[in-house]
């Protein structure tokens, strides 16, 4: 009696694991209903095999390693245009969760993977340098050769996890490299991004314009104000609309020539009121400056690296390693950096 009682129970037990280990595959299950021209999770590849999870997709794994790492955790003290502007103004994280929000509701209304869609968008700005493009453009202009996109995937596929990298899909790596450039990504749900990424920032940088007082309402062209509308909730909401309007069920992802060459209209207004202004100019220099100043004392002293860093350097070289570490600082610990190395202490009395 005793031993049928633990047979049962060890059937029982058996049989619990066995729907555990069937929820994953349910929700593969549930995703033949997205369009046809979703991607689905079931068929993700890695570059390394590993074993799948009981209770997520690949997809929605990608999203939780991109959310944890320490690189995402580090935008929230990047700039995304005004350097160290206040508690209200965006930042690389809140860009970012911006992102993945307008691209989830476009992804969802299409009927594409959602969860591929929000990997893809957490995760397309981790390798954003400190001070924003300004810091970009300043380790271009040092090494030759510097992006963002690029830059994103090596920390994720390379520097995260102590070296390790997390390992992550092809479909979310792609996205992520090809948000910008000349390329196509080759899911809807990467198309997505690319375009959802230009609504976020022009929509929010706007805002923050505003807020700032570099520019108001009466400022925006007429065409931009009479198509998209005058505040960025109403700009985000005619563009997130007419993406999904335009683009169901045709297996590409479109823009009207309307919103198109309104949203074209607005970045031109944008660049010359916002981006390229005289004050930010003048920030964006002094930005430029410390990173130079930071990549001068480290390639003549690797020793300040940190150990992980001299560790990578037989592999990649001392200047790849440079810029990775300088490309992962944030915006306030750069500029302490700058200022231990370079700025005499006040009040030390100097002797002979």
């Amino acid at each position: 009696m005793q031993i049928r009682k633990e047979n049962i129970k060890q059937r029982l037990l058996k049989e619990s694991d066995e729907k555990r280990m069937n929820i994953r595959e349910m929700i593969e299950a549930q995703e033949e209903r997205l369009s046809d021209f979703a991607a689905k999770s079931k068929k993700a590849c890695r570059e390394r095999g590993e074993e799948p999870c009981l209770y997520r997709t690949a997809f929605q794994q990608d999203r939780d390693r991109i959310l944890h790492s320490k690189a995402f955790r580090r935008l929230k003290h990047k700039t995304q245009v005004y350097i160290s502007p206040g508690d209200h103004y965006r930042t690389r994280m809140t860009h970012s969760l911006e992102v993945s929000q307008i691209c989830r509701t476009i992804a969802r209304a299409l009927n594409l993977n959602e969860d591929l869609t929000e990997a893809i968008a957490l995760g397309h700005d981790v390798g954003h340098t400190p001070f924003g493009h300004a810091g970009e453009q300043a380790i271009a202009r040092i090494t030759g050769h510097f992006e963002h996109n690029e830059q994103s995937l090596r920390i994720l596929d390379h520097l995260e996890k102590e070296g390790q990298g997390l390992n992550l899909t092809a479909e979310v790596r792609d996205g992520i490299l090809n948000h910008t450039g000349d390329e196509a990504p080759k899911t809807l749900e990467g198309a997505i991004v690319k375009t959802g990424d230009r609504m976020a920032y022009l929509c929010h940088d706007f805002d923050d314009g505003m807020r700032a007082g570099v520019i108001g309402v009466a400022d925006l062209p007429y065409e931009v104000r009479a198509i998209l509308g005058e505040r960025h909730s109403d700009m985000i909401t005619a563009m997130v609309t007419d993406m999904i309007a335009s683009s169901t069920g045709i297996g590409t992802i479109r823009q009207s020539d309307k919103i198109r060459e309104a949203m074209d209209l607005f970045r031109n207004f944008m660049f010359e009121r916002v981006y390229l202004t005289s004050e930010i100019m003048v920030e964006r220099e002094k930005a430029a400056h410390v990173i130079s100043g930071l990549y001068e004392r480290l390639m003549k002293n690797p020793h300040y690296l940190p150990t992980e860093y001299l560790n990578w350097q037989e592999k990649w070289g001392l200047e790849k390693v440079v810029v990775d570490y300088i490309a992962g600082l944030t915006d306030l610990y750069a500029i302490t950096l700058y200022e231990k190395w370079y700025v005499p202490s006040v009040g030390l009395e100097l002797k002979g």
